[in-house]
């Protein structure tokens, strides 16, 4: 609702406009009247507005001196519109030249003061836009800024725009807000990427006038579903709390409403906003170790870092998980992976321990898969286990996450000594022969032949050259090319014959391949 101040000495022609139109249907409301320039110099001091109507005739000052005060003190940016009498157009059309927006002759009539009020609500809402826009710009900017120092890549430049935007202090800590999916099994990546940019949202909300000190999408993997915070300890100060009342206060106000655990990772304390990265890689190690402990809601680096053991790991039991794995004995592998994150929790093992421990076993398996497929070289095995086991429901790292891993990992090995490459890539070739028009999908094939996916992938891709998607689109492109030439169906049936039900993406899709459009295509062919 745009916020009106009608400034008239006149009573009956404050109580006539106020009851000419119906103002809420025209997006406006009435929050203040005064009787003379003064009055309105004093209620603007104290309240915005968005719309001043002043008649020009006024005691003590009148509407044209109230005007040429505004815009020399700048106190409002508020539009202006003066009522005047017929006798005073002259001078009414002088205050046009002070930025007056427009003038309503008295008596004030109904289908003018329309008209006026829409031509300013008109404006209003593309002056709107226009800052709307600005602001996301410069946000957008600041962000980029911001994210060059927290990931150490910075210069000059990148320190003077953020400090420009952002308040810091000598005492700065980044500090990872995430949010925990272990329990969200059926939530598709756009679902989570939406409660992340609604989690956003709430702590630029709670930040208010300090939310440049919230970032979003700081991790770089797709399956990041995080937004960082950027502490500066007046924060706390300013609040009248310790900075762990003020952080537990935040964890709580953002935990409410919202349907899965939020989690705070707080890296350690720098001296300048320079050296945030130093401060941003101590809070991913807090997360890395906060999977092998109990979970808490705020986990601090520090406390993290206070270990009492430095143990490795007892290799036999690092070697019976391996064969476990390798056995594809699932028992064996979730008992095994229990008792290694019971023992690296008892014995309050440090990151680079723990990290020494993973990094084993990460070995053994690469080992273990080159031994069952010479064709395959340690960077393919890598990407499967990037791509495969980190895109899981339960959080990377913890228990169950590793066993899921670990079980995937196992079918995978099975999958490599059946050499499945050499006899399930002609079926599926024939599959998609007969079959390109319907719904199919890597998922969907590798269920149909009981073969792991992301294996399925990665043969096929090394078969033919290409990811499994672009062999179908550039298959079922090609059945388009030969119906476009043989037939005269239309465009939007020869999409539906191959399968695609959207035809602006089936147009597009075939000038990528066939690098002009169906019609033309059709027409130069014939």
């Amino acid at each position: 609702m745009l916020r009106v101040l009608v400034v008239d000495d006149e009573p009956y022609i404050k109580q006539g406009l106020a009851m000419l139109i119906d103002w809420k249907s025209e997006g406006y409301v009435i929050i203040g009247e005064a009787s003379n320039g003064n009055e309105a110099i004093q209620f603007l001091q104290k309240t915005k507005v968005d719309l001043i109507i002043a008649d020009i005739k006024m005691p003590e000052m009148n509407g044209i001196e109230l005007l040429e005060y505004i815009k020399r003190e700048k106190l409002s940016d508020a539009s202006y519109i003066i009522l005047s009498g017929y006798y005073d157009f002259q001078y009414a059309k002088s205050a046009i030249k002070h930025s007056c927006c427009d003038y309503l002759l008295k008596p004030v009539q109904k289908d003018e003061l329309l008209e006026v009020l829409r031509r300013v609500s008109q404006k209003s809402k593309e002056l709107n836009n226009r800052q709307k826009e600005n602001r996301e710009k410069e946000r957008a900017l600041f962000d980029r800024n911001l994210l060059a120092l927290i990931w150490g890549k910075y210069d000059s430049f990148n320190i003077e725009h953020v400090t420009t935007h952002l308040r810091v202090s000598n005492e700065i800590k980044y500090i990872t807000i995430s949010i925990d999916f272990t329990d969200a099994k059926d939530l598709e990546d756009s679902e989570k990427r939406m409660l992340q940019k609604n989690l956003y949202m709430q702590a630029k909300e709670l930040l208010g006038e300090e939310e440049y000190h919230i970032i979003f999408d700081v991790g770089k993997q797709d399956t990041s579903y995080e937004i960082g915070f950027v502490y500066c300890d007046y924060l706390a100060k300013e609040a009248r709390l310790t900075e762990g009342d003020y952080l537990k206060q935040l964890s709580q106000q953002l935990g409410e409403g919202f349907p899965y655990k939020i989690v705070l990772f707080v890296g350690n304390k720098v001296d300048s906003i320079a050296k945030i990265s130093e401060s941003y890689q101590t809070a991913l190690i807090a997360k890395t170790l906060q999977m092998f402990r109990n979970n808490k809601d705020i986990a601090f680096y520090e406390e993290s870092m206070q270990t009492s053991g430095t143990s490795f790991l007892e290799r036999r039991k690092l070697d019976t998980f391996i064969q476990a794995v390798e056995e594809n004995n699932k028992e064996e592998i979730s008992s095994m992976v229990d008792r290694i994150y019971d023992d690296i929790n008892q014995s309050n093992m440090d990151y680079s321990l723990i990290n020494l421990n993973i990094s084993y076993i990460l070995y053994q398996l690469i080992y273990l898969a080159t031994k069952q497929d010479d064709n395959l070289n340690q960077e393919e095995i890598l990407q499967y286990i990037s791509r495969n086991a980190f895109h899981r429901d339960a959080m990377r790292g913890s228990r169950k996450h590793f066993k899921l891993f670990a079980i995937d990992f196992s079918d995978y090995l099975q999958q490599l000594r059946r050499n499945v490459s050499k006899g399930i890539l002609a079926s599926i070739e024939r599959e998609i022969e007969e079959n390109y028009a319907e719904n199919i999908s890597l998922k969907s094939l590798s269920e149909k032949y009981f073969i792991n996916s992301a294996y399925l992938g990665q043969v096929f891709k090394k078969q033919y050259g290409l990811p499994f998607k672009d062999y179908l689109n550039n298959y079922r492109i090609d059945r388009a090319a030969e119906i476009l030439l043989r037939s005269d169906e239309k465009v939007y049936a020869v999409a539906e014959l191959v399968g695609y039900h959207n035809l602006d993406y089936f147009i597009n899709r075939f000038v990528s391949i066939k690098g002009c459009t169906p019609t033309r295509f059709r027409n130069q062919c014939r």
